[in-house]
């Protein structure tokens, strides 16, 4: 397990007026609703992405520029994903919809006096100057009747480049916007048309007629009763960030814990185990407390859904297990990862219509804060795929963890070892004791019994 540190980096950033990239063609004037998966209190907030991209001068766009490149091919992407051109809105009770207005996406270019290979250990999710790379253009930072998406092209001095974007969530989770940007990558390479169309048809993940909520649904509960500690850590304006490696050796020390008798598992469900369980511990709260997990399933190609191929809005459920801290931390690994799988079992056709059928009846709450941890599994999302023509990013994926959020990515380390990069953000002398506790467990090979 190897955490970045990444030494403060000084480089200095040029930056062009912000524009819009409108659609490159007239696109149809609508009020299309979001789904009822989309509209939740909890995806109303913007997700970060950054990839890095190296100078490839055998490439077919080696000798262009990738500015002027993109920006073409963003305006002829945005013709069939022309709601991403538009601004959201609320309507009765709130309910989220894009006005279709076709004014376009903000787009800022910019030049960086720096190298790939001088920005180093950045080069990874938790960026530390990531505010450099994604402008935060002031006024245009609201959900509602702002720009769904920003971009800036940052052309770097070695002739790579890096590719920073903020999506409203609400819009799409991380497989629509990969779909999308796939779809501006087909427009680099020329094609009149993306090789995947996008298909709306948010109606498929709205409530039912009349809702039900027929589920347990722990990652939504309004938490009346708490010892409150782990709230009370959590200062946003005093937190570290950090990201985790778990290579073939970490992986080999955590699965020689496991006893033969706790059976089939997957290593997803031992990495996320094992950083719960450590950063449980890490907050040292009280063992009467209650804390939850909830793992992020995406709907896509499961059975019983019946998603089209194209389908680019929010499409995952957050089931969540719960038990007290002094449970979790008292008991060894495979406790953490049988709650883990339980998570995930709860997801089913019913479950996903039960969350929806919540959201319209119970107002759309919030996610439950008071000792809930979410971590997203984006091994399979596809942003370390999108080529706009230099070939794929040296790294591509979300680009910042945030307080209670975390995700799991491919990661290809600088010995050139390929493994799994996880993210997390926590208070100082917290993040001290997760990572003395992280470390006891992949380094000390302990064989269960």
């Amino acid at each position: 397990m190897a955490s970045s540190v990444s030494s403060p980096l000084v480089f200095s950033v040029k930056r062009c007026h912000p524009e819009f990239v409108q659609p490159a063609k007239s696109t149809p004037r609508e009020v299309k609703q979001l789904s009822d998966i989309d509209d939740q209190e909890g995806l109303r907030f913007q997700v970060p992405v950054i990839m890095f991209y190296q100078s490839n001068p055998l490439s077919m766009k080696g000798k262009e520029d990738p500015v002027k490149v993109i920006r073409e091919a963003l305006g002829k992407a945005l013709v069939y994903y022309y709601p991403l051109a538009g601004r959201l809105i609320e309507g009765e009770n709130r309910k989220l919809m894009v006005d279709c207005t076709g004014e376009g996406v903000l787009f800022t270019e910019a030049d960086a006096d720096t190298t790939l290979d001088s920005l180093g250990d950045a080069i990874q999710p938790m960026c530390p100057c990531f505010e450099e790379l994604l402008y935060d253009v002031p006024g245009f930072g609201e959900i509602l009747g702002s720009p769904l998406i920003l971009i800036q092209v940052t052309r770097l001095r070695c002739g790579g480049f890096i590719f920073a974007l903020r999506l409203n969530h609400t819009l799409s989770d991380a497989f629509g916007l990969s779909q999308f940007l796939n779809a501006v990558s087909d427009m680099t390479q020329g094609l009149s048309r993306p090789c995947l169309l996008p298909i709306w048809q948010r109606v498929l993940l709205n409530a039912r007629n009349p809702p039900r909520i027929t589920c347990m649904h722990h990652e939504y509960e309004e938490v009346t009763s708490t010892k409150g500690t782990l709230l009370m850590a959590m200062d946003k304006n005093n937190l570290v960030h950090r990201s985790f490696f778990f290579g073939p050796k970490e992986k080999r020390t955590l699965k020689k814990r496991l006893p033969t008798s706790l059976g089939a598992y997957t290593t997803f469900e031992v990495l996320v185990a094992c950083v719960w369980r450590c950063r449980t511990i890490a907050f040292a709260v009280d063992p009467d407390e209650v804390v939850r997990f909830s793992c992020i399933i995406n709907l896509r190609g499961k059975q019983g859904f019946n998603l089209p191929p194209g389908y680019y809005g929010n499409a995952f459920v957050s089931p969540a297990s719960i038990t007290k801290a002094g449970m979790l931390c008292a008991n060894p690994l495979e406790y953490a990862i049988m709650l883990v799988k339980k998570a995930k079992m709860q997801m089913s056709t019913e479950y996903m219509k039960s969350v929806a059928d919540l959201m319209v009846t119970q107002g759309r709450p919030l996610f439950t804060k008071s000792g809930n941890y979410f971590i997203s599994d984006n091994r399979h999302v596809g942003f370390g795929e999108v080529n706009f023509g230099w070939g794929k990013p040296v790294y591509g994926g979300i680009a910042r963890a945030l307080s209670n959020i975390s995700f799991c990515t491919q990661f290809k380390n600088k010995k050139g070892e390929e493994g799994n990069v996880i993210p997390i953000c926590l208070p100082p002398l917290v993040m001290e004791r997760f990572e003395h506790e992280l470390k006891r467990m992949t380094k000390k090979e302990e064989r269960a019994r």
